[in-house]
Formats: structure tokens, sequence, C-alpha cells
């Protein structure tokens, strides 16, 4: 039988590399940056255009999918999964990255289908990295079949994770009670690249062993999410249960299925909201 979602699949790497070259013609640019919800979270007017491109050049191809964006979503639109056909977009992962020329900068398009994922791409543009999942069929980067790591033990690992953008003296505290947890565990490091989805395909590489977020959206995870699974990873909550597509949001723990100690209890990690 063939495969009904492959056509969009194809067409979404297209437009991801389209995407990425905008964004290394900006990088030469002087930006015009704008603040949402904090000093720490940032939109320029390509994240803008980025994502304006992307919808349109969807639309008129599959006019009957859905779509949810993260700068509609910022402009008021709502977040809702249905059984349709659905495309998660985020055009510039990574903003505050591009705003200082921090050369981790990605574009991430997730696909659903009866709120599952069936396929997602992150493209790493500044390393030219072509991050893909495809439900059943593995993850690769430029080709190369990608596995997570079988690191089992926790003081033997290397974490990701980031800030975030809240600045909430009680969400701060929290974030950083979890580093300093970690640290004394000991893991052997902890690392930060300023983008989810390149955190997420870090741990699909195998290259970092686990990362944690909190206060993480669906745009942020959906082109990503279905390259850890299909490398062989797993999506958790900080509870240690399975996250459902449709549940992307909220605080994420990503990893081998080998190393679950960041969600069994014995790290300590706390949830915040921002």
């Amino acid at each position: 039988m063939a495969d009904p979602w492959q056509e969009c699949m194809d067409y979404a790497v297209i437009l991801a590399r389209q995407a990425g070259e905008m964004i290394r013609e900006a990088l030469k640019n002087e930006m015009d940056v704008m603040i949402k919800s904090s000093p720490a979270d940032l939109v320029t007017v390509t994240d803008q255009k980025v994502e304006k491109m992307l919808m349109s050049s969807i639309k008129e191809k599959y006019p009957c999918h859905s779509f949810i964006g993260e700068e509609s979503v910022a402009a008021g639109e709502k977040t809702v999964f249905t059984e349709q056909p659905t495309w998660v977009i985020d055009p510039i992962d990574g903003t505050t990255n591009f705003v200082h020329r921090f050369p981790f900068v990605a574009v991430s398009i997730g696909f659903l289908v009866n709120k599952e994922m069936e396929f997602g791409i992150v493209y790493s543009c500044v390393e030219d990295k072509m991050y893909t999942g495809r439900k059943g069929k593995g993850a690769f980067c430029n080709g190369q079949k990608l596995q997570v790591s079988q690191q089992e033990d926790i003081t033997k690992s290397l974490l990701v994770t980031e800030l975030g953008s809240s600045r909430k003296p009680e969400t701060l505290r929290i974030v950083l009670s979890n580093m300093e947890k970690l640290c004394s565990v000991p893991v052997h490091g902890i690392r930060s690249v300023g983008t989810a989805a390149v955190n997420m395909c870090l741990v699909a590489t195998g290259g970092a062993d686990a990362y944690y977020e909190m206060g993480i959206h669906c745009w942020d995870m959906a082109g990503a999410g279905i390259i850890v699974t299909e490398a062989g990873g797993v999506l958790m909550d900080v509870t240690g249960e399975i996250m459902p597509p449709q549940s992307m949001q909220g605080s994420l723990l990503c990893g081998s299925l080998q190393n679950q100690t960041l969600a069994d209890g014995d790290s300590g990690v706390a949830s915040a909201t921002t």
C-alpha cells in the first residue's frame, strides 16, 4: 500500500530548506527585534515572514489541512488538535540565538493525523543538518540513521536543558534548583544549546543522553518528538508517563528507554509553570 503522507514529508523537507535559506540571508542584515512575554522571549520580522511563507505554501498545496504556528498562536489563534491532518510549525526555534547570531537555529515542522505523529522535520540551518523522522521508518540526519544513547547510568550521562524565557522568581528558583540537584547526582555535565528542537535531535543522535525542559510548547517539540522516538527514545512528563502528541506542552523529559532515572524520582527534578 502506498504511503499517503510521504508526499507531504518530501514537500516539508523542501520548504524547510527554503525557510533555512531565508534565515541564513537574514543573518547578514540588521534585525527588527520585538519582545513577547519577557525580555528573554523574543520575536523578529523574520520569524513572521518564515511562518507566513511556510503556511501559505502548505495551504496552497493542501487547502483542507489544519495548522498550528508559534507566531499565529502568539497573535491570538488557539492551539487545537483535531482528527484532520495538522501541521505544527515553529519558523525559527532559537530566536534568541538568531538575534545574537549564535549558530543553533532551526526550522521545525511536525505533521499529525488523527492526533498521532506521522513525521517530523528539524532543519538546523546554520549547521545545514536536516533531521527527519517518519513513523515506523526511522530517524535520520542528512541521510544517516540515528540511534539514541544506550547509557543506563545517569551518573555517566550528559544532559541538555534550557533556563526558559520566564524570569519569574519562583520559576527561576525551581529551574536552578533542578540543575543543582542533577549536578549533585552527579551527572557528567549539563549543556544548553538554546533550541528545544535541536536539543531533542541531539538526544536522537546519542550525543546527549537526555533532555528536560519546563514550560515547553507543542511547536517546540512537534518536529523533533518523532525523530527521538524513531531513534529509539521516549518522551515523558515529569511523572514518567508517556507524553501523547496532543499533550505536547508543559514539562518534558526526553531520553533513551534505558535512561529513565530523571522521571523515576531519583533525581528530584521538580516541575514549574511559566
